[in-house]
């Protein structure tokens, strides 16, 4: 069984920064592709970023690349997710997430939501204008 367990979100400004961890067994960090999604209210879920622990290689969503970086502690077994510059479109639940596998294209690799075997409970970013 995968738990995966999230911390971070809160209320900042626009412009502001914030990281998002998530803290899960050794084994599910090695086992599955990790990343993290987000949920806007009446919007689908949408993948922001993933990372392959053995080599931590990333792969970031077009639309928060150079703003949102994942990254990953062996030595805790935490997943973080850094952004920066936070706009208020930003506003979501934030959720971290195991996969089966990445999916690569010749536009880069991602975690489709269908192939997510366990989700955190999502951590509310809220951006203020």
């Amino acid at each position: 069984q995968v738990h995966l367990a999230e911390s971070g979100g809160g209320l900042v400004q626009t412009g502001d920064s914030l990281r998002l961890s998530c803290v899960s067994a050794e084994h599910t960090f090695y086992n599955y592709a990790m990343g993290w999604f987000r949920q806007a209210p009446g919007k689908d879920r949408e993948f922001l970023a993933a990372i392959t622990w053995r080599t931590k290689n990333t792969d970031v969503a077009d639309s928060v690349k150079g703003r949102f970086t994942i990254s990953g502690d062996s030595a805790t077994n935490t997943m973080y997710l850094q952004m920066s510059s936070l706009k208020p479109e930003d506003t979501a639940v934030y959720f971290c997430a195991a996969a089966a596998g990445l999916t690569c294209t010749g536009f880069g690799c991602y975690l489709l939501s269908d192939d997510v075997i366990a989700w955190g409970q999502g951590t509310q970013v809220t951006v203020s204008s």
